[in-house]
């Protein structure tokens, strides 16, 4: 095998916790997140890669792909990482594609529903980032702006200031795990001026970098608690106390986290229903009684009927 060949370290079994089945290709694209780095994906070859931060400071990109219906593997480019790497890249990638979330309430209440039950099938898991830190920066920068903006400053973030693994290419993002608080905060605020180009968003990326950096700020406990410890309410609270985030932010990262109870109500999402439904503009209200059945799914039932059509039938 050639040094630089993709090598088979792991495989996952596609099914969540209840033993509902994973639609492995629909998780891939359940979110635009997948095509931001250090994430990559092949639509092609249906493959998506991850540029992952160890315990030990190095990065590593891995790939996952379809092994059949029932399996997938994990593969790193290069030599066989130690066995403990080895762990901490497969638990990236359960984390990463949302493996460990059980659905199967969920899959319940939408076999009753004829515009919901073909998700019973395998969708509905999100793929996310590593940590809530680079969830709450990627959704910072994707606020008031095209997605070709939010993909130049991510790239400009992960190139210049992410961990490259060791085969990632001379120049720009991809080989380079996302950059850790430490590394934003010591940036100074030109970088975010005149590289990542963020404008405003700049100081709130460089202050949340820096309260996360210090200690003062805890954002992965949002990612770590149960719905007894926080509620989504109060998980809610704390996302809108942090510096550029706002009702649509805070809805966006509780989405990728597995809190599903809050719609995204945004430029996108509002037009797309209407355009689902086949009629004109349809209230907020009217939009959030429709799936309010679906109680701590709602959001989730909202974003799958919104992109449905992301996978053809």
């Amino acid at each position: 095998m050639a040094a630089n060949a993709w090598r088979t370290v792991d495989e996952l079994r596609l099914a969540g916790p209840g033993g509902e089945p994973i639609d492995l290709w629909r998780t891939f694209v359940s979110h635009g997140v997948a095509e931001l780095p250090p994430l990559r994906l092949d639509e092609t070859a249906r493959t998506l890669e991850a540029t992952i931060l160890l315990p030990s400071g190095r990065a590593r990109t891995v790939r996952v792909r379809a092994r059949g219906r029932r399996s997938a593997a994990i593969q790193v480019r290069g030599r066989t990482p130690a066995a403990r790497d080895a762990g901490a890249l497969r638990d990236a990638v359960r984390h990463i594609l949302a493996f460990d979330e059980d659905l199967s309430p969920f899959y319940e209440m939408a076999r009753e529903d004829p515009a919901l039950s073909w998700v019973t099938t395998g969708a509905g898991r999100m793929i996310r980032s590593a940590t809530v830190f680079e969830e709450i920066v990627k959704t910072i920068c994707t606020t008031n702006c095209a997605w070709s903006a939010t993909v130049r400053m991510v790239g400009a973030l992960a190139e210049h200031l992410g961990i490259p693994a060791p085969d990632a290419p001379a120049s720009g993002p991809i080989g380079h795990a996302f950059p850790t608080p430490e590394a934003m905060a010591a940036a100074p605020s030109t970088f975010y001026r005149n590289v990542v180009r963020a404008g405003y968003r700049g100081e709130y990326l460089k202050a949340l970098a820096t309260g996360v950096a210090d200690g003062t700020v805890d954002v992965e406990v949002l990612g770590r608690a149960s719905g007894e410890e926080l509620t989504d309410d109060e998980v809610a609270l704390r996302l809108l106390a942090l510096p550029g985030v706002g009702p649509y932010a805070a809805a966006h990262v509780m989405m990728l986290i597995g809190r599903y109870s809050r719609l995204i109500l945004d430029s996108w999402t509002r037009p797309k229903y209407a355009r689902v439904l086949g009629r004109g503009p349809v209230p907020d209200a009217t939009i959030l009684r429709r799936f309010r059945r679906y109680g701590p799914y709602a959001g989730l039932a909202f974003w799958l009927l919104l992109t449905k059509d992301w996978v053809p039938e």
